[in-house]
């Protein structure tokens, strides 16, 4: 008798495919934008069923979640800028702007030598092996948490992750020289189904984002899964226009932005002056360090998703100058 489980997973890969080609194919963006979304939330389905919950955590929150927020919120700005249109008028129309042809070949023959790229790697790769599971398992005493995915995130390869976060660091300075002025759409009218589920699911919100910044040294979690959760209250903030940027507060967002970074790149410096490799933590403090870097990364990273959902640096443009676009 067949397990119920393959057939699942046969079911599951279909979907995550047919998702994959419809979300592609399909010439509405709005349309599009909900497909990518749902092929997140299986993917991280997926996730679950190969055993690794860091993973499906980090999809369900950054790549389905705040992302999907990030290309709606992208998708309502193109429709808001292209033709001058009003508002209203842009929440329901598509820009048609059509995409050369030529970047559309370009595109598409980069994604097909990545592709074959993979697949060259896949089918060269040992079909068994030890792998570096048993290297892990070795070093993981030494490296100050009980998590094998936070031990190689945070200790064994921390070079990668703090490139990760450089990355993001990068994204949102490239969107506030992009754009820059206030927001000015009026604040929607939040009936008493809004207060109560802000009352009930913000601080929620909260707690969970910081538990799985804590519980990521013992299991599942950590700065991104974290972050990622936290940036919600502020996306929730914004939409609501509970906050509002000012000018006044970009110093404060800056800090934020580089926080992470900062910090991540000044603890490998301090362990790289103590005669040692950067980020070779002393084994008596490196708990202690790599807990500072997620609480660091954590903050930096939701303060930075919601300033892209944001879309621009609130600054107080001068009528006629040269950023009053």
């Amino acid at each position: 008798m067949t397990d119920p489980l393959v057939i699942f997973d046969m079911l599951l890969a279909l979907a995550i495919v047919a998702l994959a080609a419809a979300s592609l194919s399909v010439r509405d963006l709005f349309s599009m934008i909900v497909l990518f979304i749902i092929f997140g939330l299986l993917s991280a389905l997926a996730w679950v069923r190969l055993s690794a919950p860091d993973v499906a955590l980090a999809e369900a929150a950054i790549g389905t979640g705040v992302t999907g927020a990030l290309l709606l919120k992208t998708l309502h700005h193109l429709r808001y800028v292209s033709g001058t249109l009003n508002q209203q008028t842009a929440l329901g129309v598509t820009p048609v702007a059509p995409v050369p042809m030529g970047i559309i070949l370009a595109n598409a023959g980069f994604c097909g030598l990545i592709t074959l790229g993979l697949v060259v790697a896949f089918l060269g790769a040992p079909a068994t092996g030890p792998g570096f599971d048993a290297l892990v398992v070795e070093a993981m005493p030494q490296s100050g948490v009980e998590q094998p995915v936070t031990g190689v995130l945070l200790n064994f390869r921390a070079y990668d992750t703090l490139m990760e976060v450089v990355v993001l660091l990068a994204a949102v300075v490239a969107v506030w020289q992009i754009e820059r002025g206030l927001s000015e759409a009026p604040a929607p009218v939040m009936g008493e189904v809004w207060q109560g589920f802000a009352r009930l699911a913000l601080p929620a919100i909260v707690v969970v984002g910081t538990y799985l910044l804590w519980v990521g040294a013992e299991a599942s979690g950590g700065a991104f899964q974290g972050g990622a959760v936290l940036a919600a209250v502020g996306l929730l903030l914004l939409l609501t226009r509970a906050y509002v940027p000012q000018p006044a507060h970009r110093g404060i967002a800056r800090g934020a932005f580089v926080l992470g970074t900062a910090a991540f790149a000044l603890v490998a410096l301090l362990v790289a002056s103590g005669g040692r490799v950067a980020f070779e933590y002393p084994l008596e403090h490196a708990k202690t360090l790599i807990l500072l870097i997620e609480g660091v990364v954590t903050l930096s990273i939701a303060v930075t998703l919601a300033a892209l959902f944001h879309g621009r640096e609130p600054v107080a443009l001068i009528e006629g100058g040269p950023n009053d676009t």
